[in-house]
């Protein structure tokens, strides 16, 4: 049997592993800088949802209804270039410098992270709501502030709630980070595009990078459910 056609995941000049392994690490810190920013503006969000001010809570509607109802293949495109352009702009306008230039890494994590903080507000919206009333009420009782009911008694038990969603958003930012591959910026399937089209073995290389996406999917989903366990496991312990 002919196997010569793996000699394309060689390193070195006669192969493209290390490309690959480059592409594959890059995907990985994308995915986890927009994974990180998307739950900072989804603790962010959830918290204007779930206040008083009907600005705050508008405001946040507004923001997760154009994510989710925008394809977001568009939406990243238009962060992408905007962002970059929009931050170009304020550097040279203040007078910080004369030219500026975003960092294409950065400027795919706003992108991403963007639009996965949409999803996350919904995700922690969703287990807020999920925490008894009582427990708020209890701890009005013991004279807690508002700022200490949420990180002492709400906060916990929201992070318990929330974290099956939070491992599904990190599969879809795994998974989504493949888009910024349109931009031209050089993650795993990029990399599988540009290595198809120097042996011309696109096949090969698109199954090579499917594989790569299936086997960091699954032990990522492991790592998750390793993690439910053990959380639910001290919950128990405590009741």
């Amino acid at each position: 049997m002919d196997l010569g056609w793996l000699s394309g995941l060689a390193y070195g000049d006669t192969g493209w592993g290390d490309e690959l392994l480059r592409g594959a690490l890059l995907t990985l810190s994308i995915s986890g800088c927009s994974y990180l920013l998307g739950l900072i503006l989804g603790l962010i969000g959830a918290a204007a949802k779930s206040s008083r001010s009907r600005f705050a809570r508008t405001l946040a509607w507004f923001y997760t209804t154009i994510v989710r109802a925008v394809p977001e293949l568009l939406l990243i495109l238009l962060i992408y270039y905007t962002s970059t352009s929009a931050l170009r702009q304020v550097i040279v306008g203040l007078g910080i410098a004369q030219d500026f230039e975003v960092n294409g890494f950065v400027a795919a994590c706003l992108s991403l992270g963007f639009v996965q903080g949409a999803y996350s507000t919904e995700v922690f919206r969703g287990a807020i709501s999920a925490v008894a009333r009582g427990q708020r009420e209890a701890a009005a009782a013991l004279g807690l502030s508002r700022r200490h009911t949420w990180w002492l008694v709400i906060f916990p038990q929201m992070l318990q709630r929330a974290l099956p969603g939070l491992g599904n958003l990190w599969l879809v930012v795994l998974k989504e980070s493949a888009l910024i591959s349109v931009v031209g910026f050089s993650e795993l399937l990029f990399t599988a595009k540009m290595a198809g089209g120097a042996s011309h073995n696109y096949l090969f290389f698109f199954l090579t990078v499917a594989i790569a996406y299936l086997v960091l999917s699954v032990a990522s989903a492991r790592i998750f459910e390793v993690i439910e366990r053990h959380i639910g496991r001290h919950e128990r312990a405590q009741g």
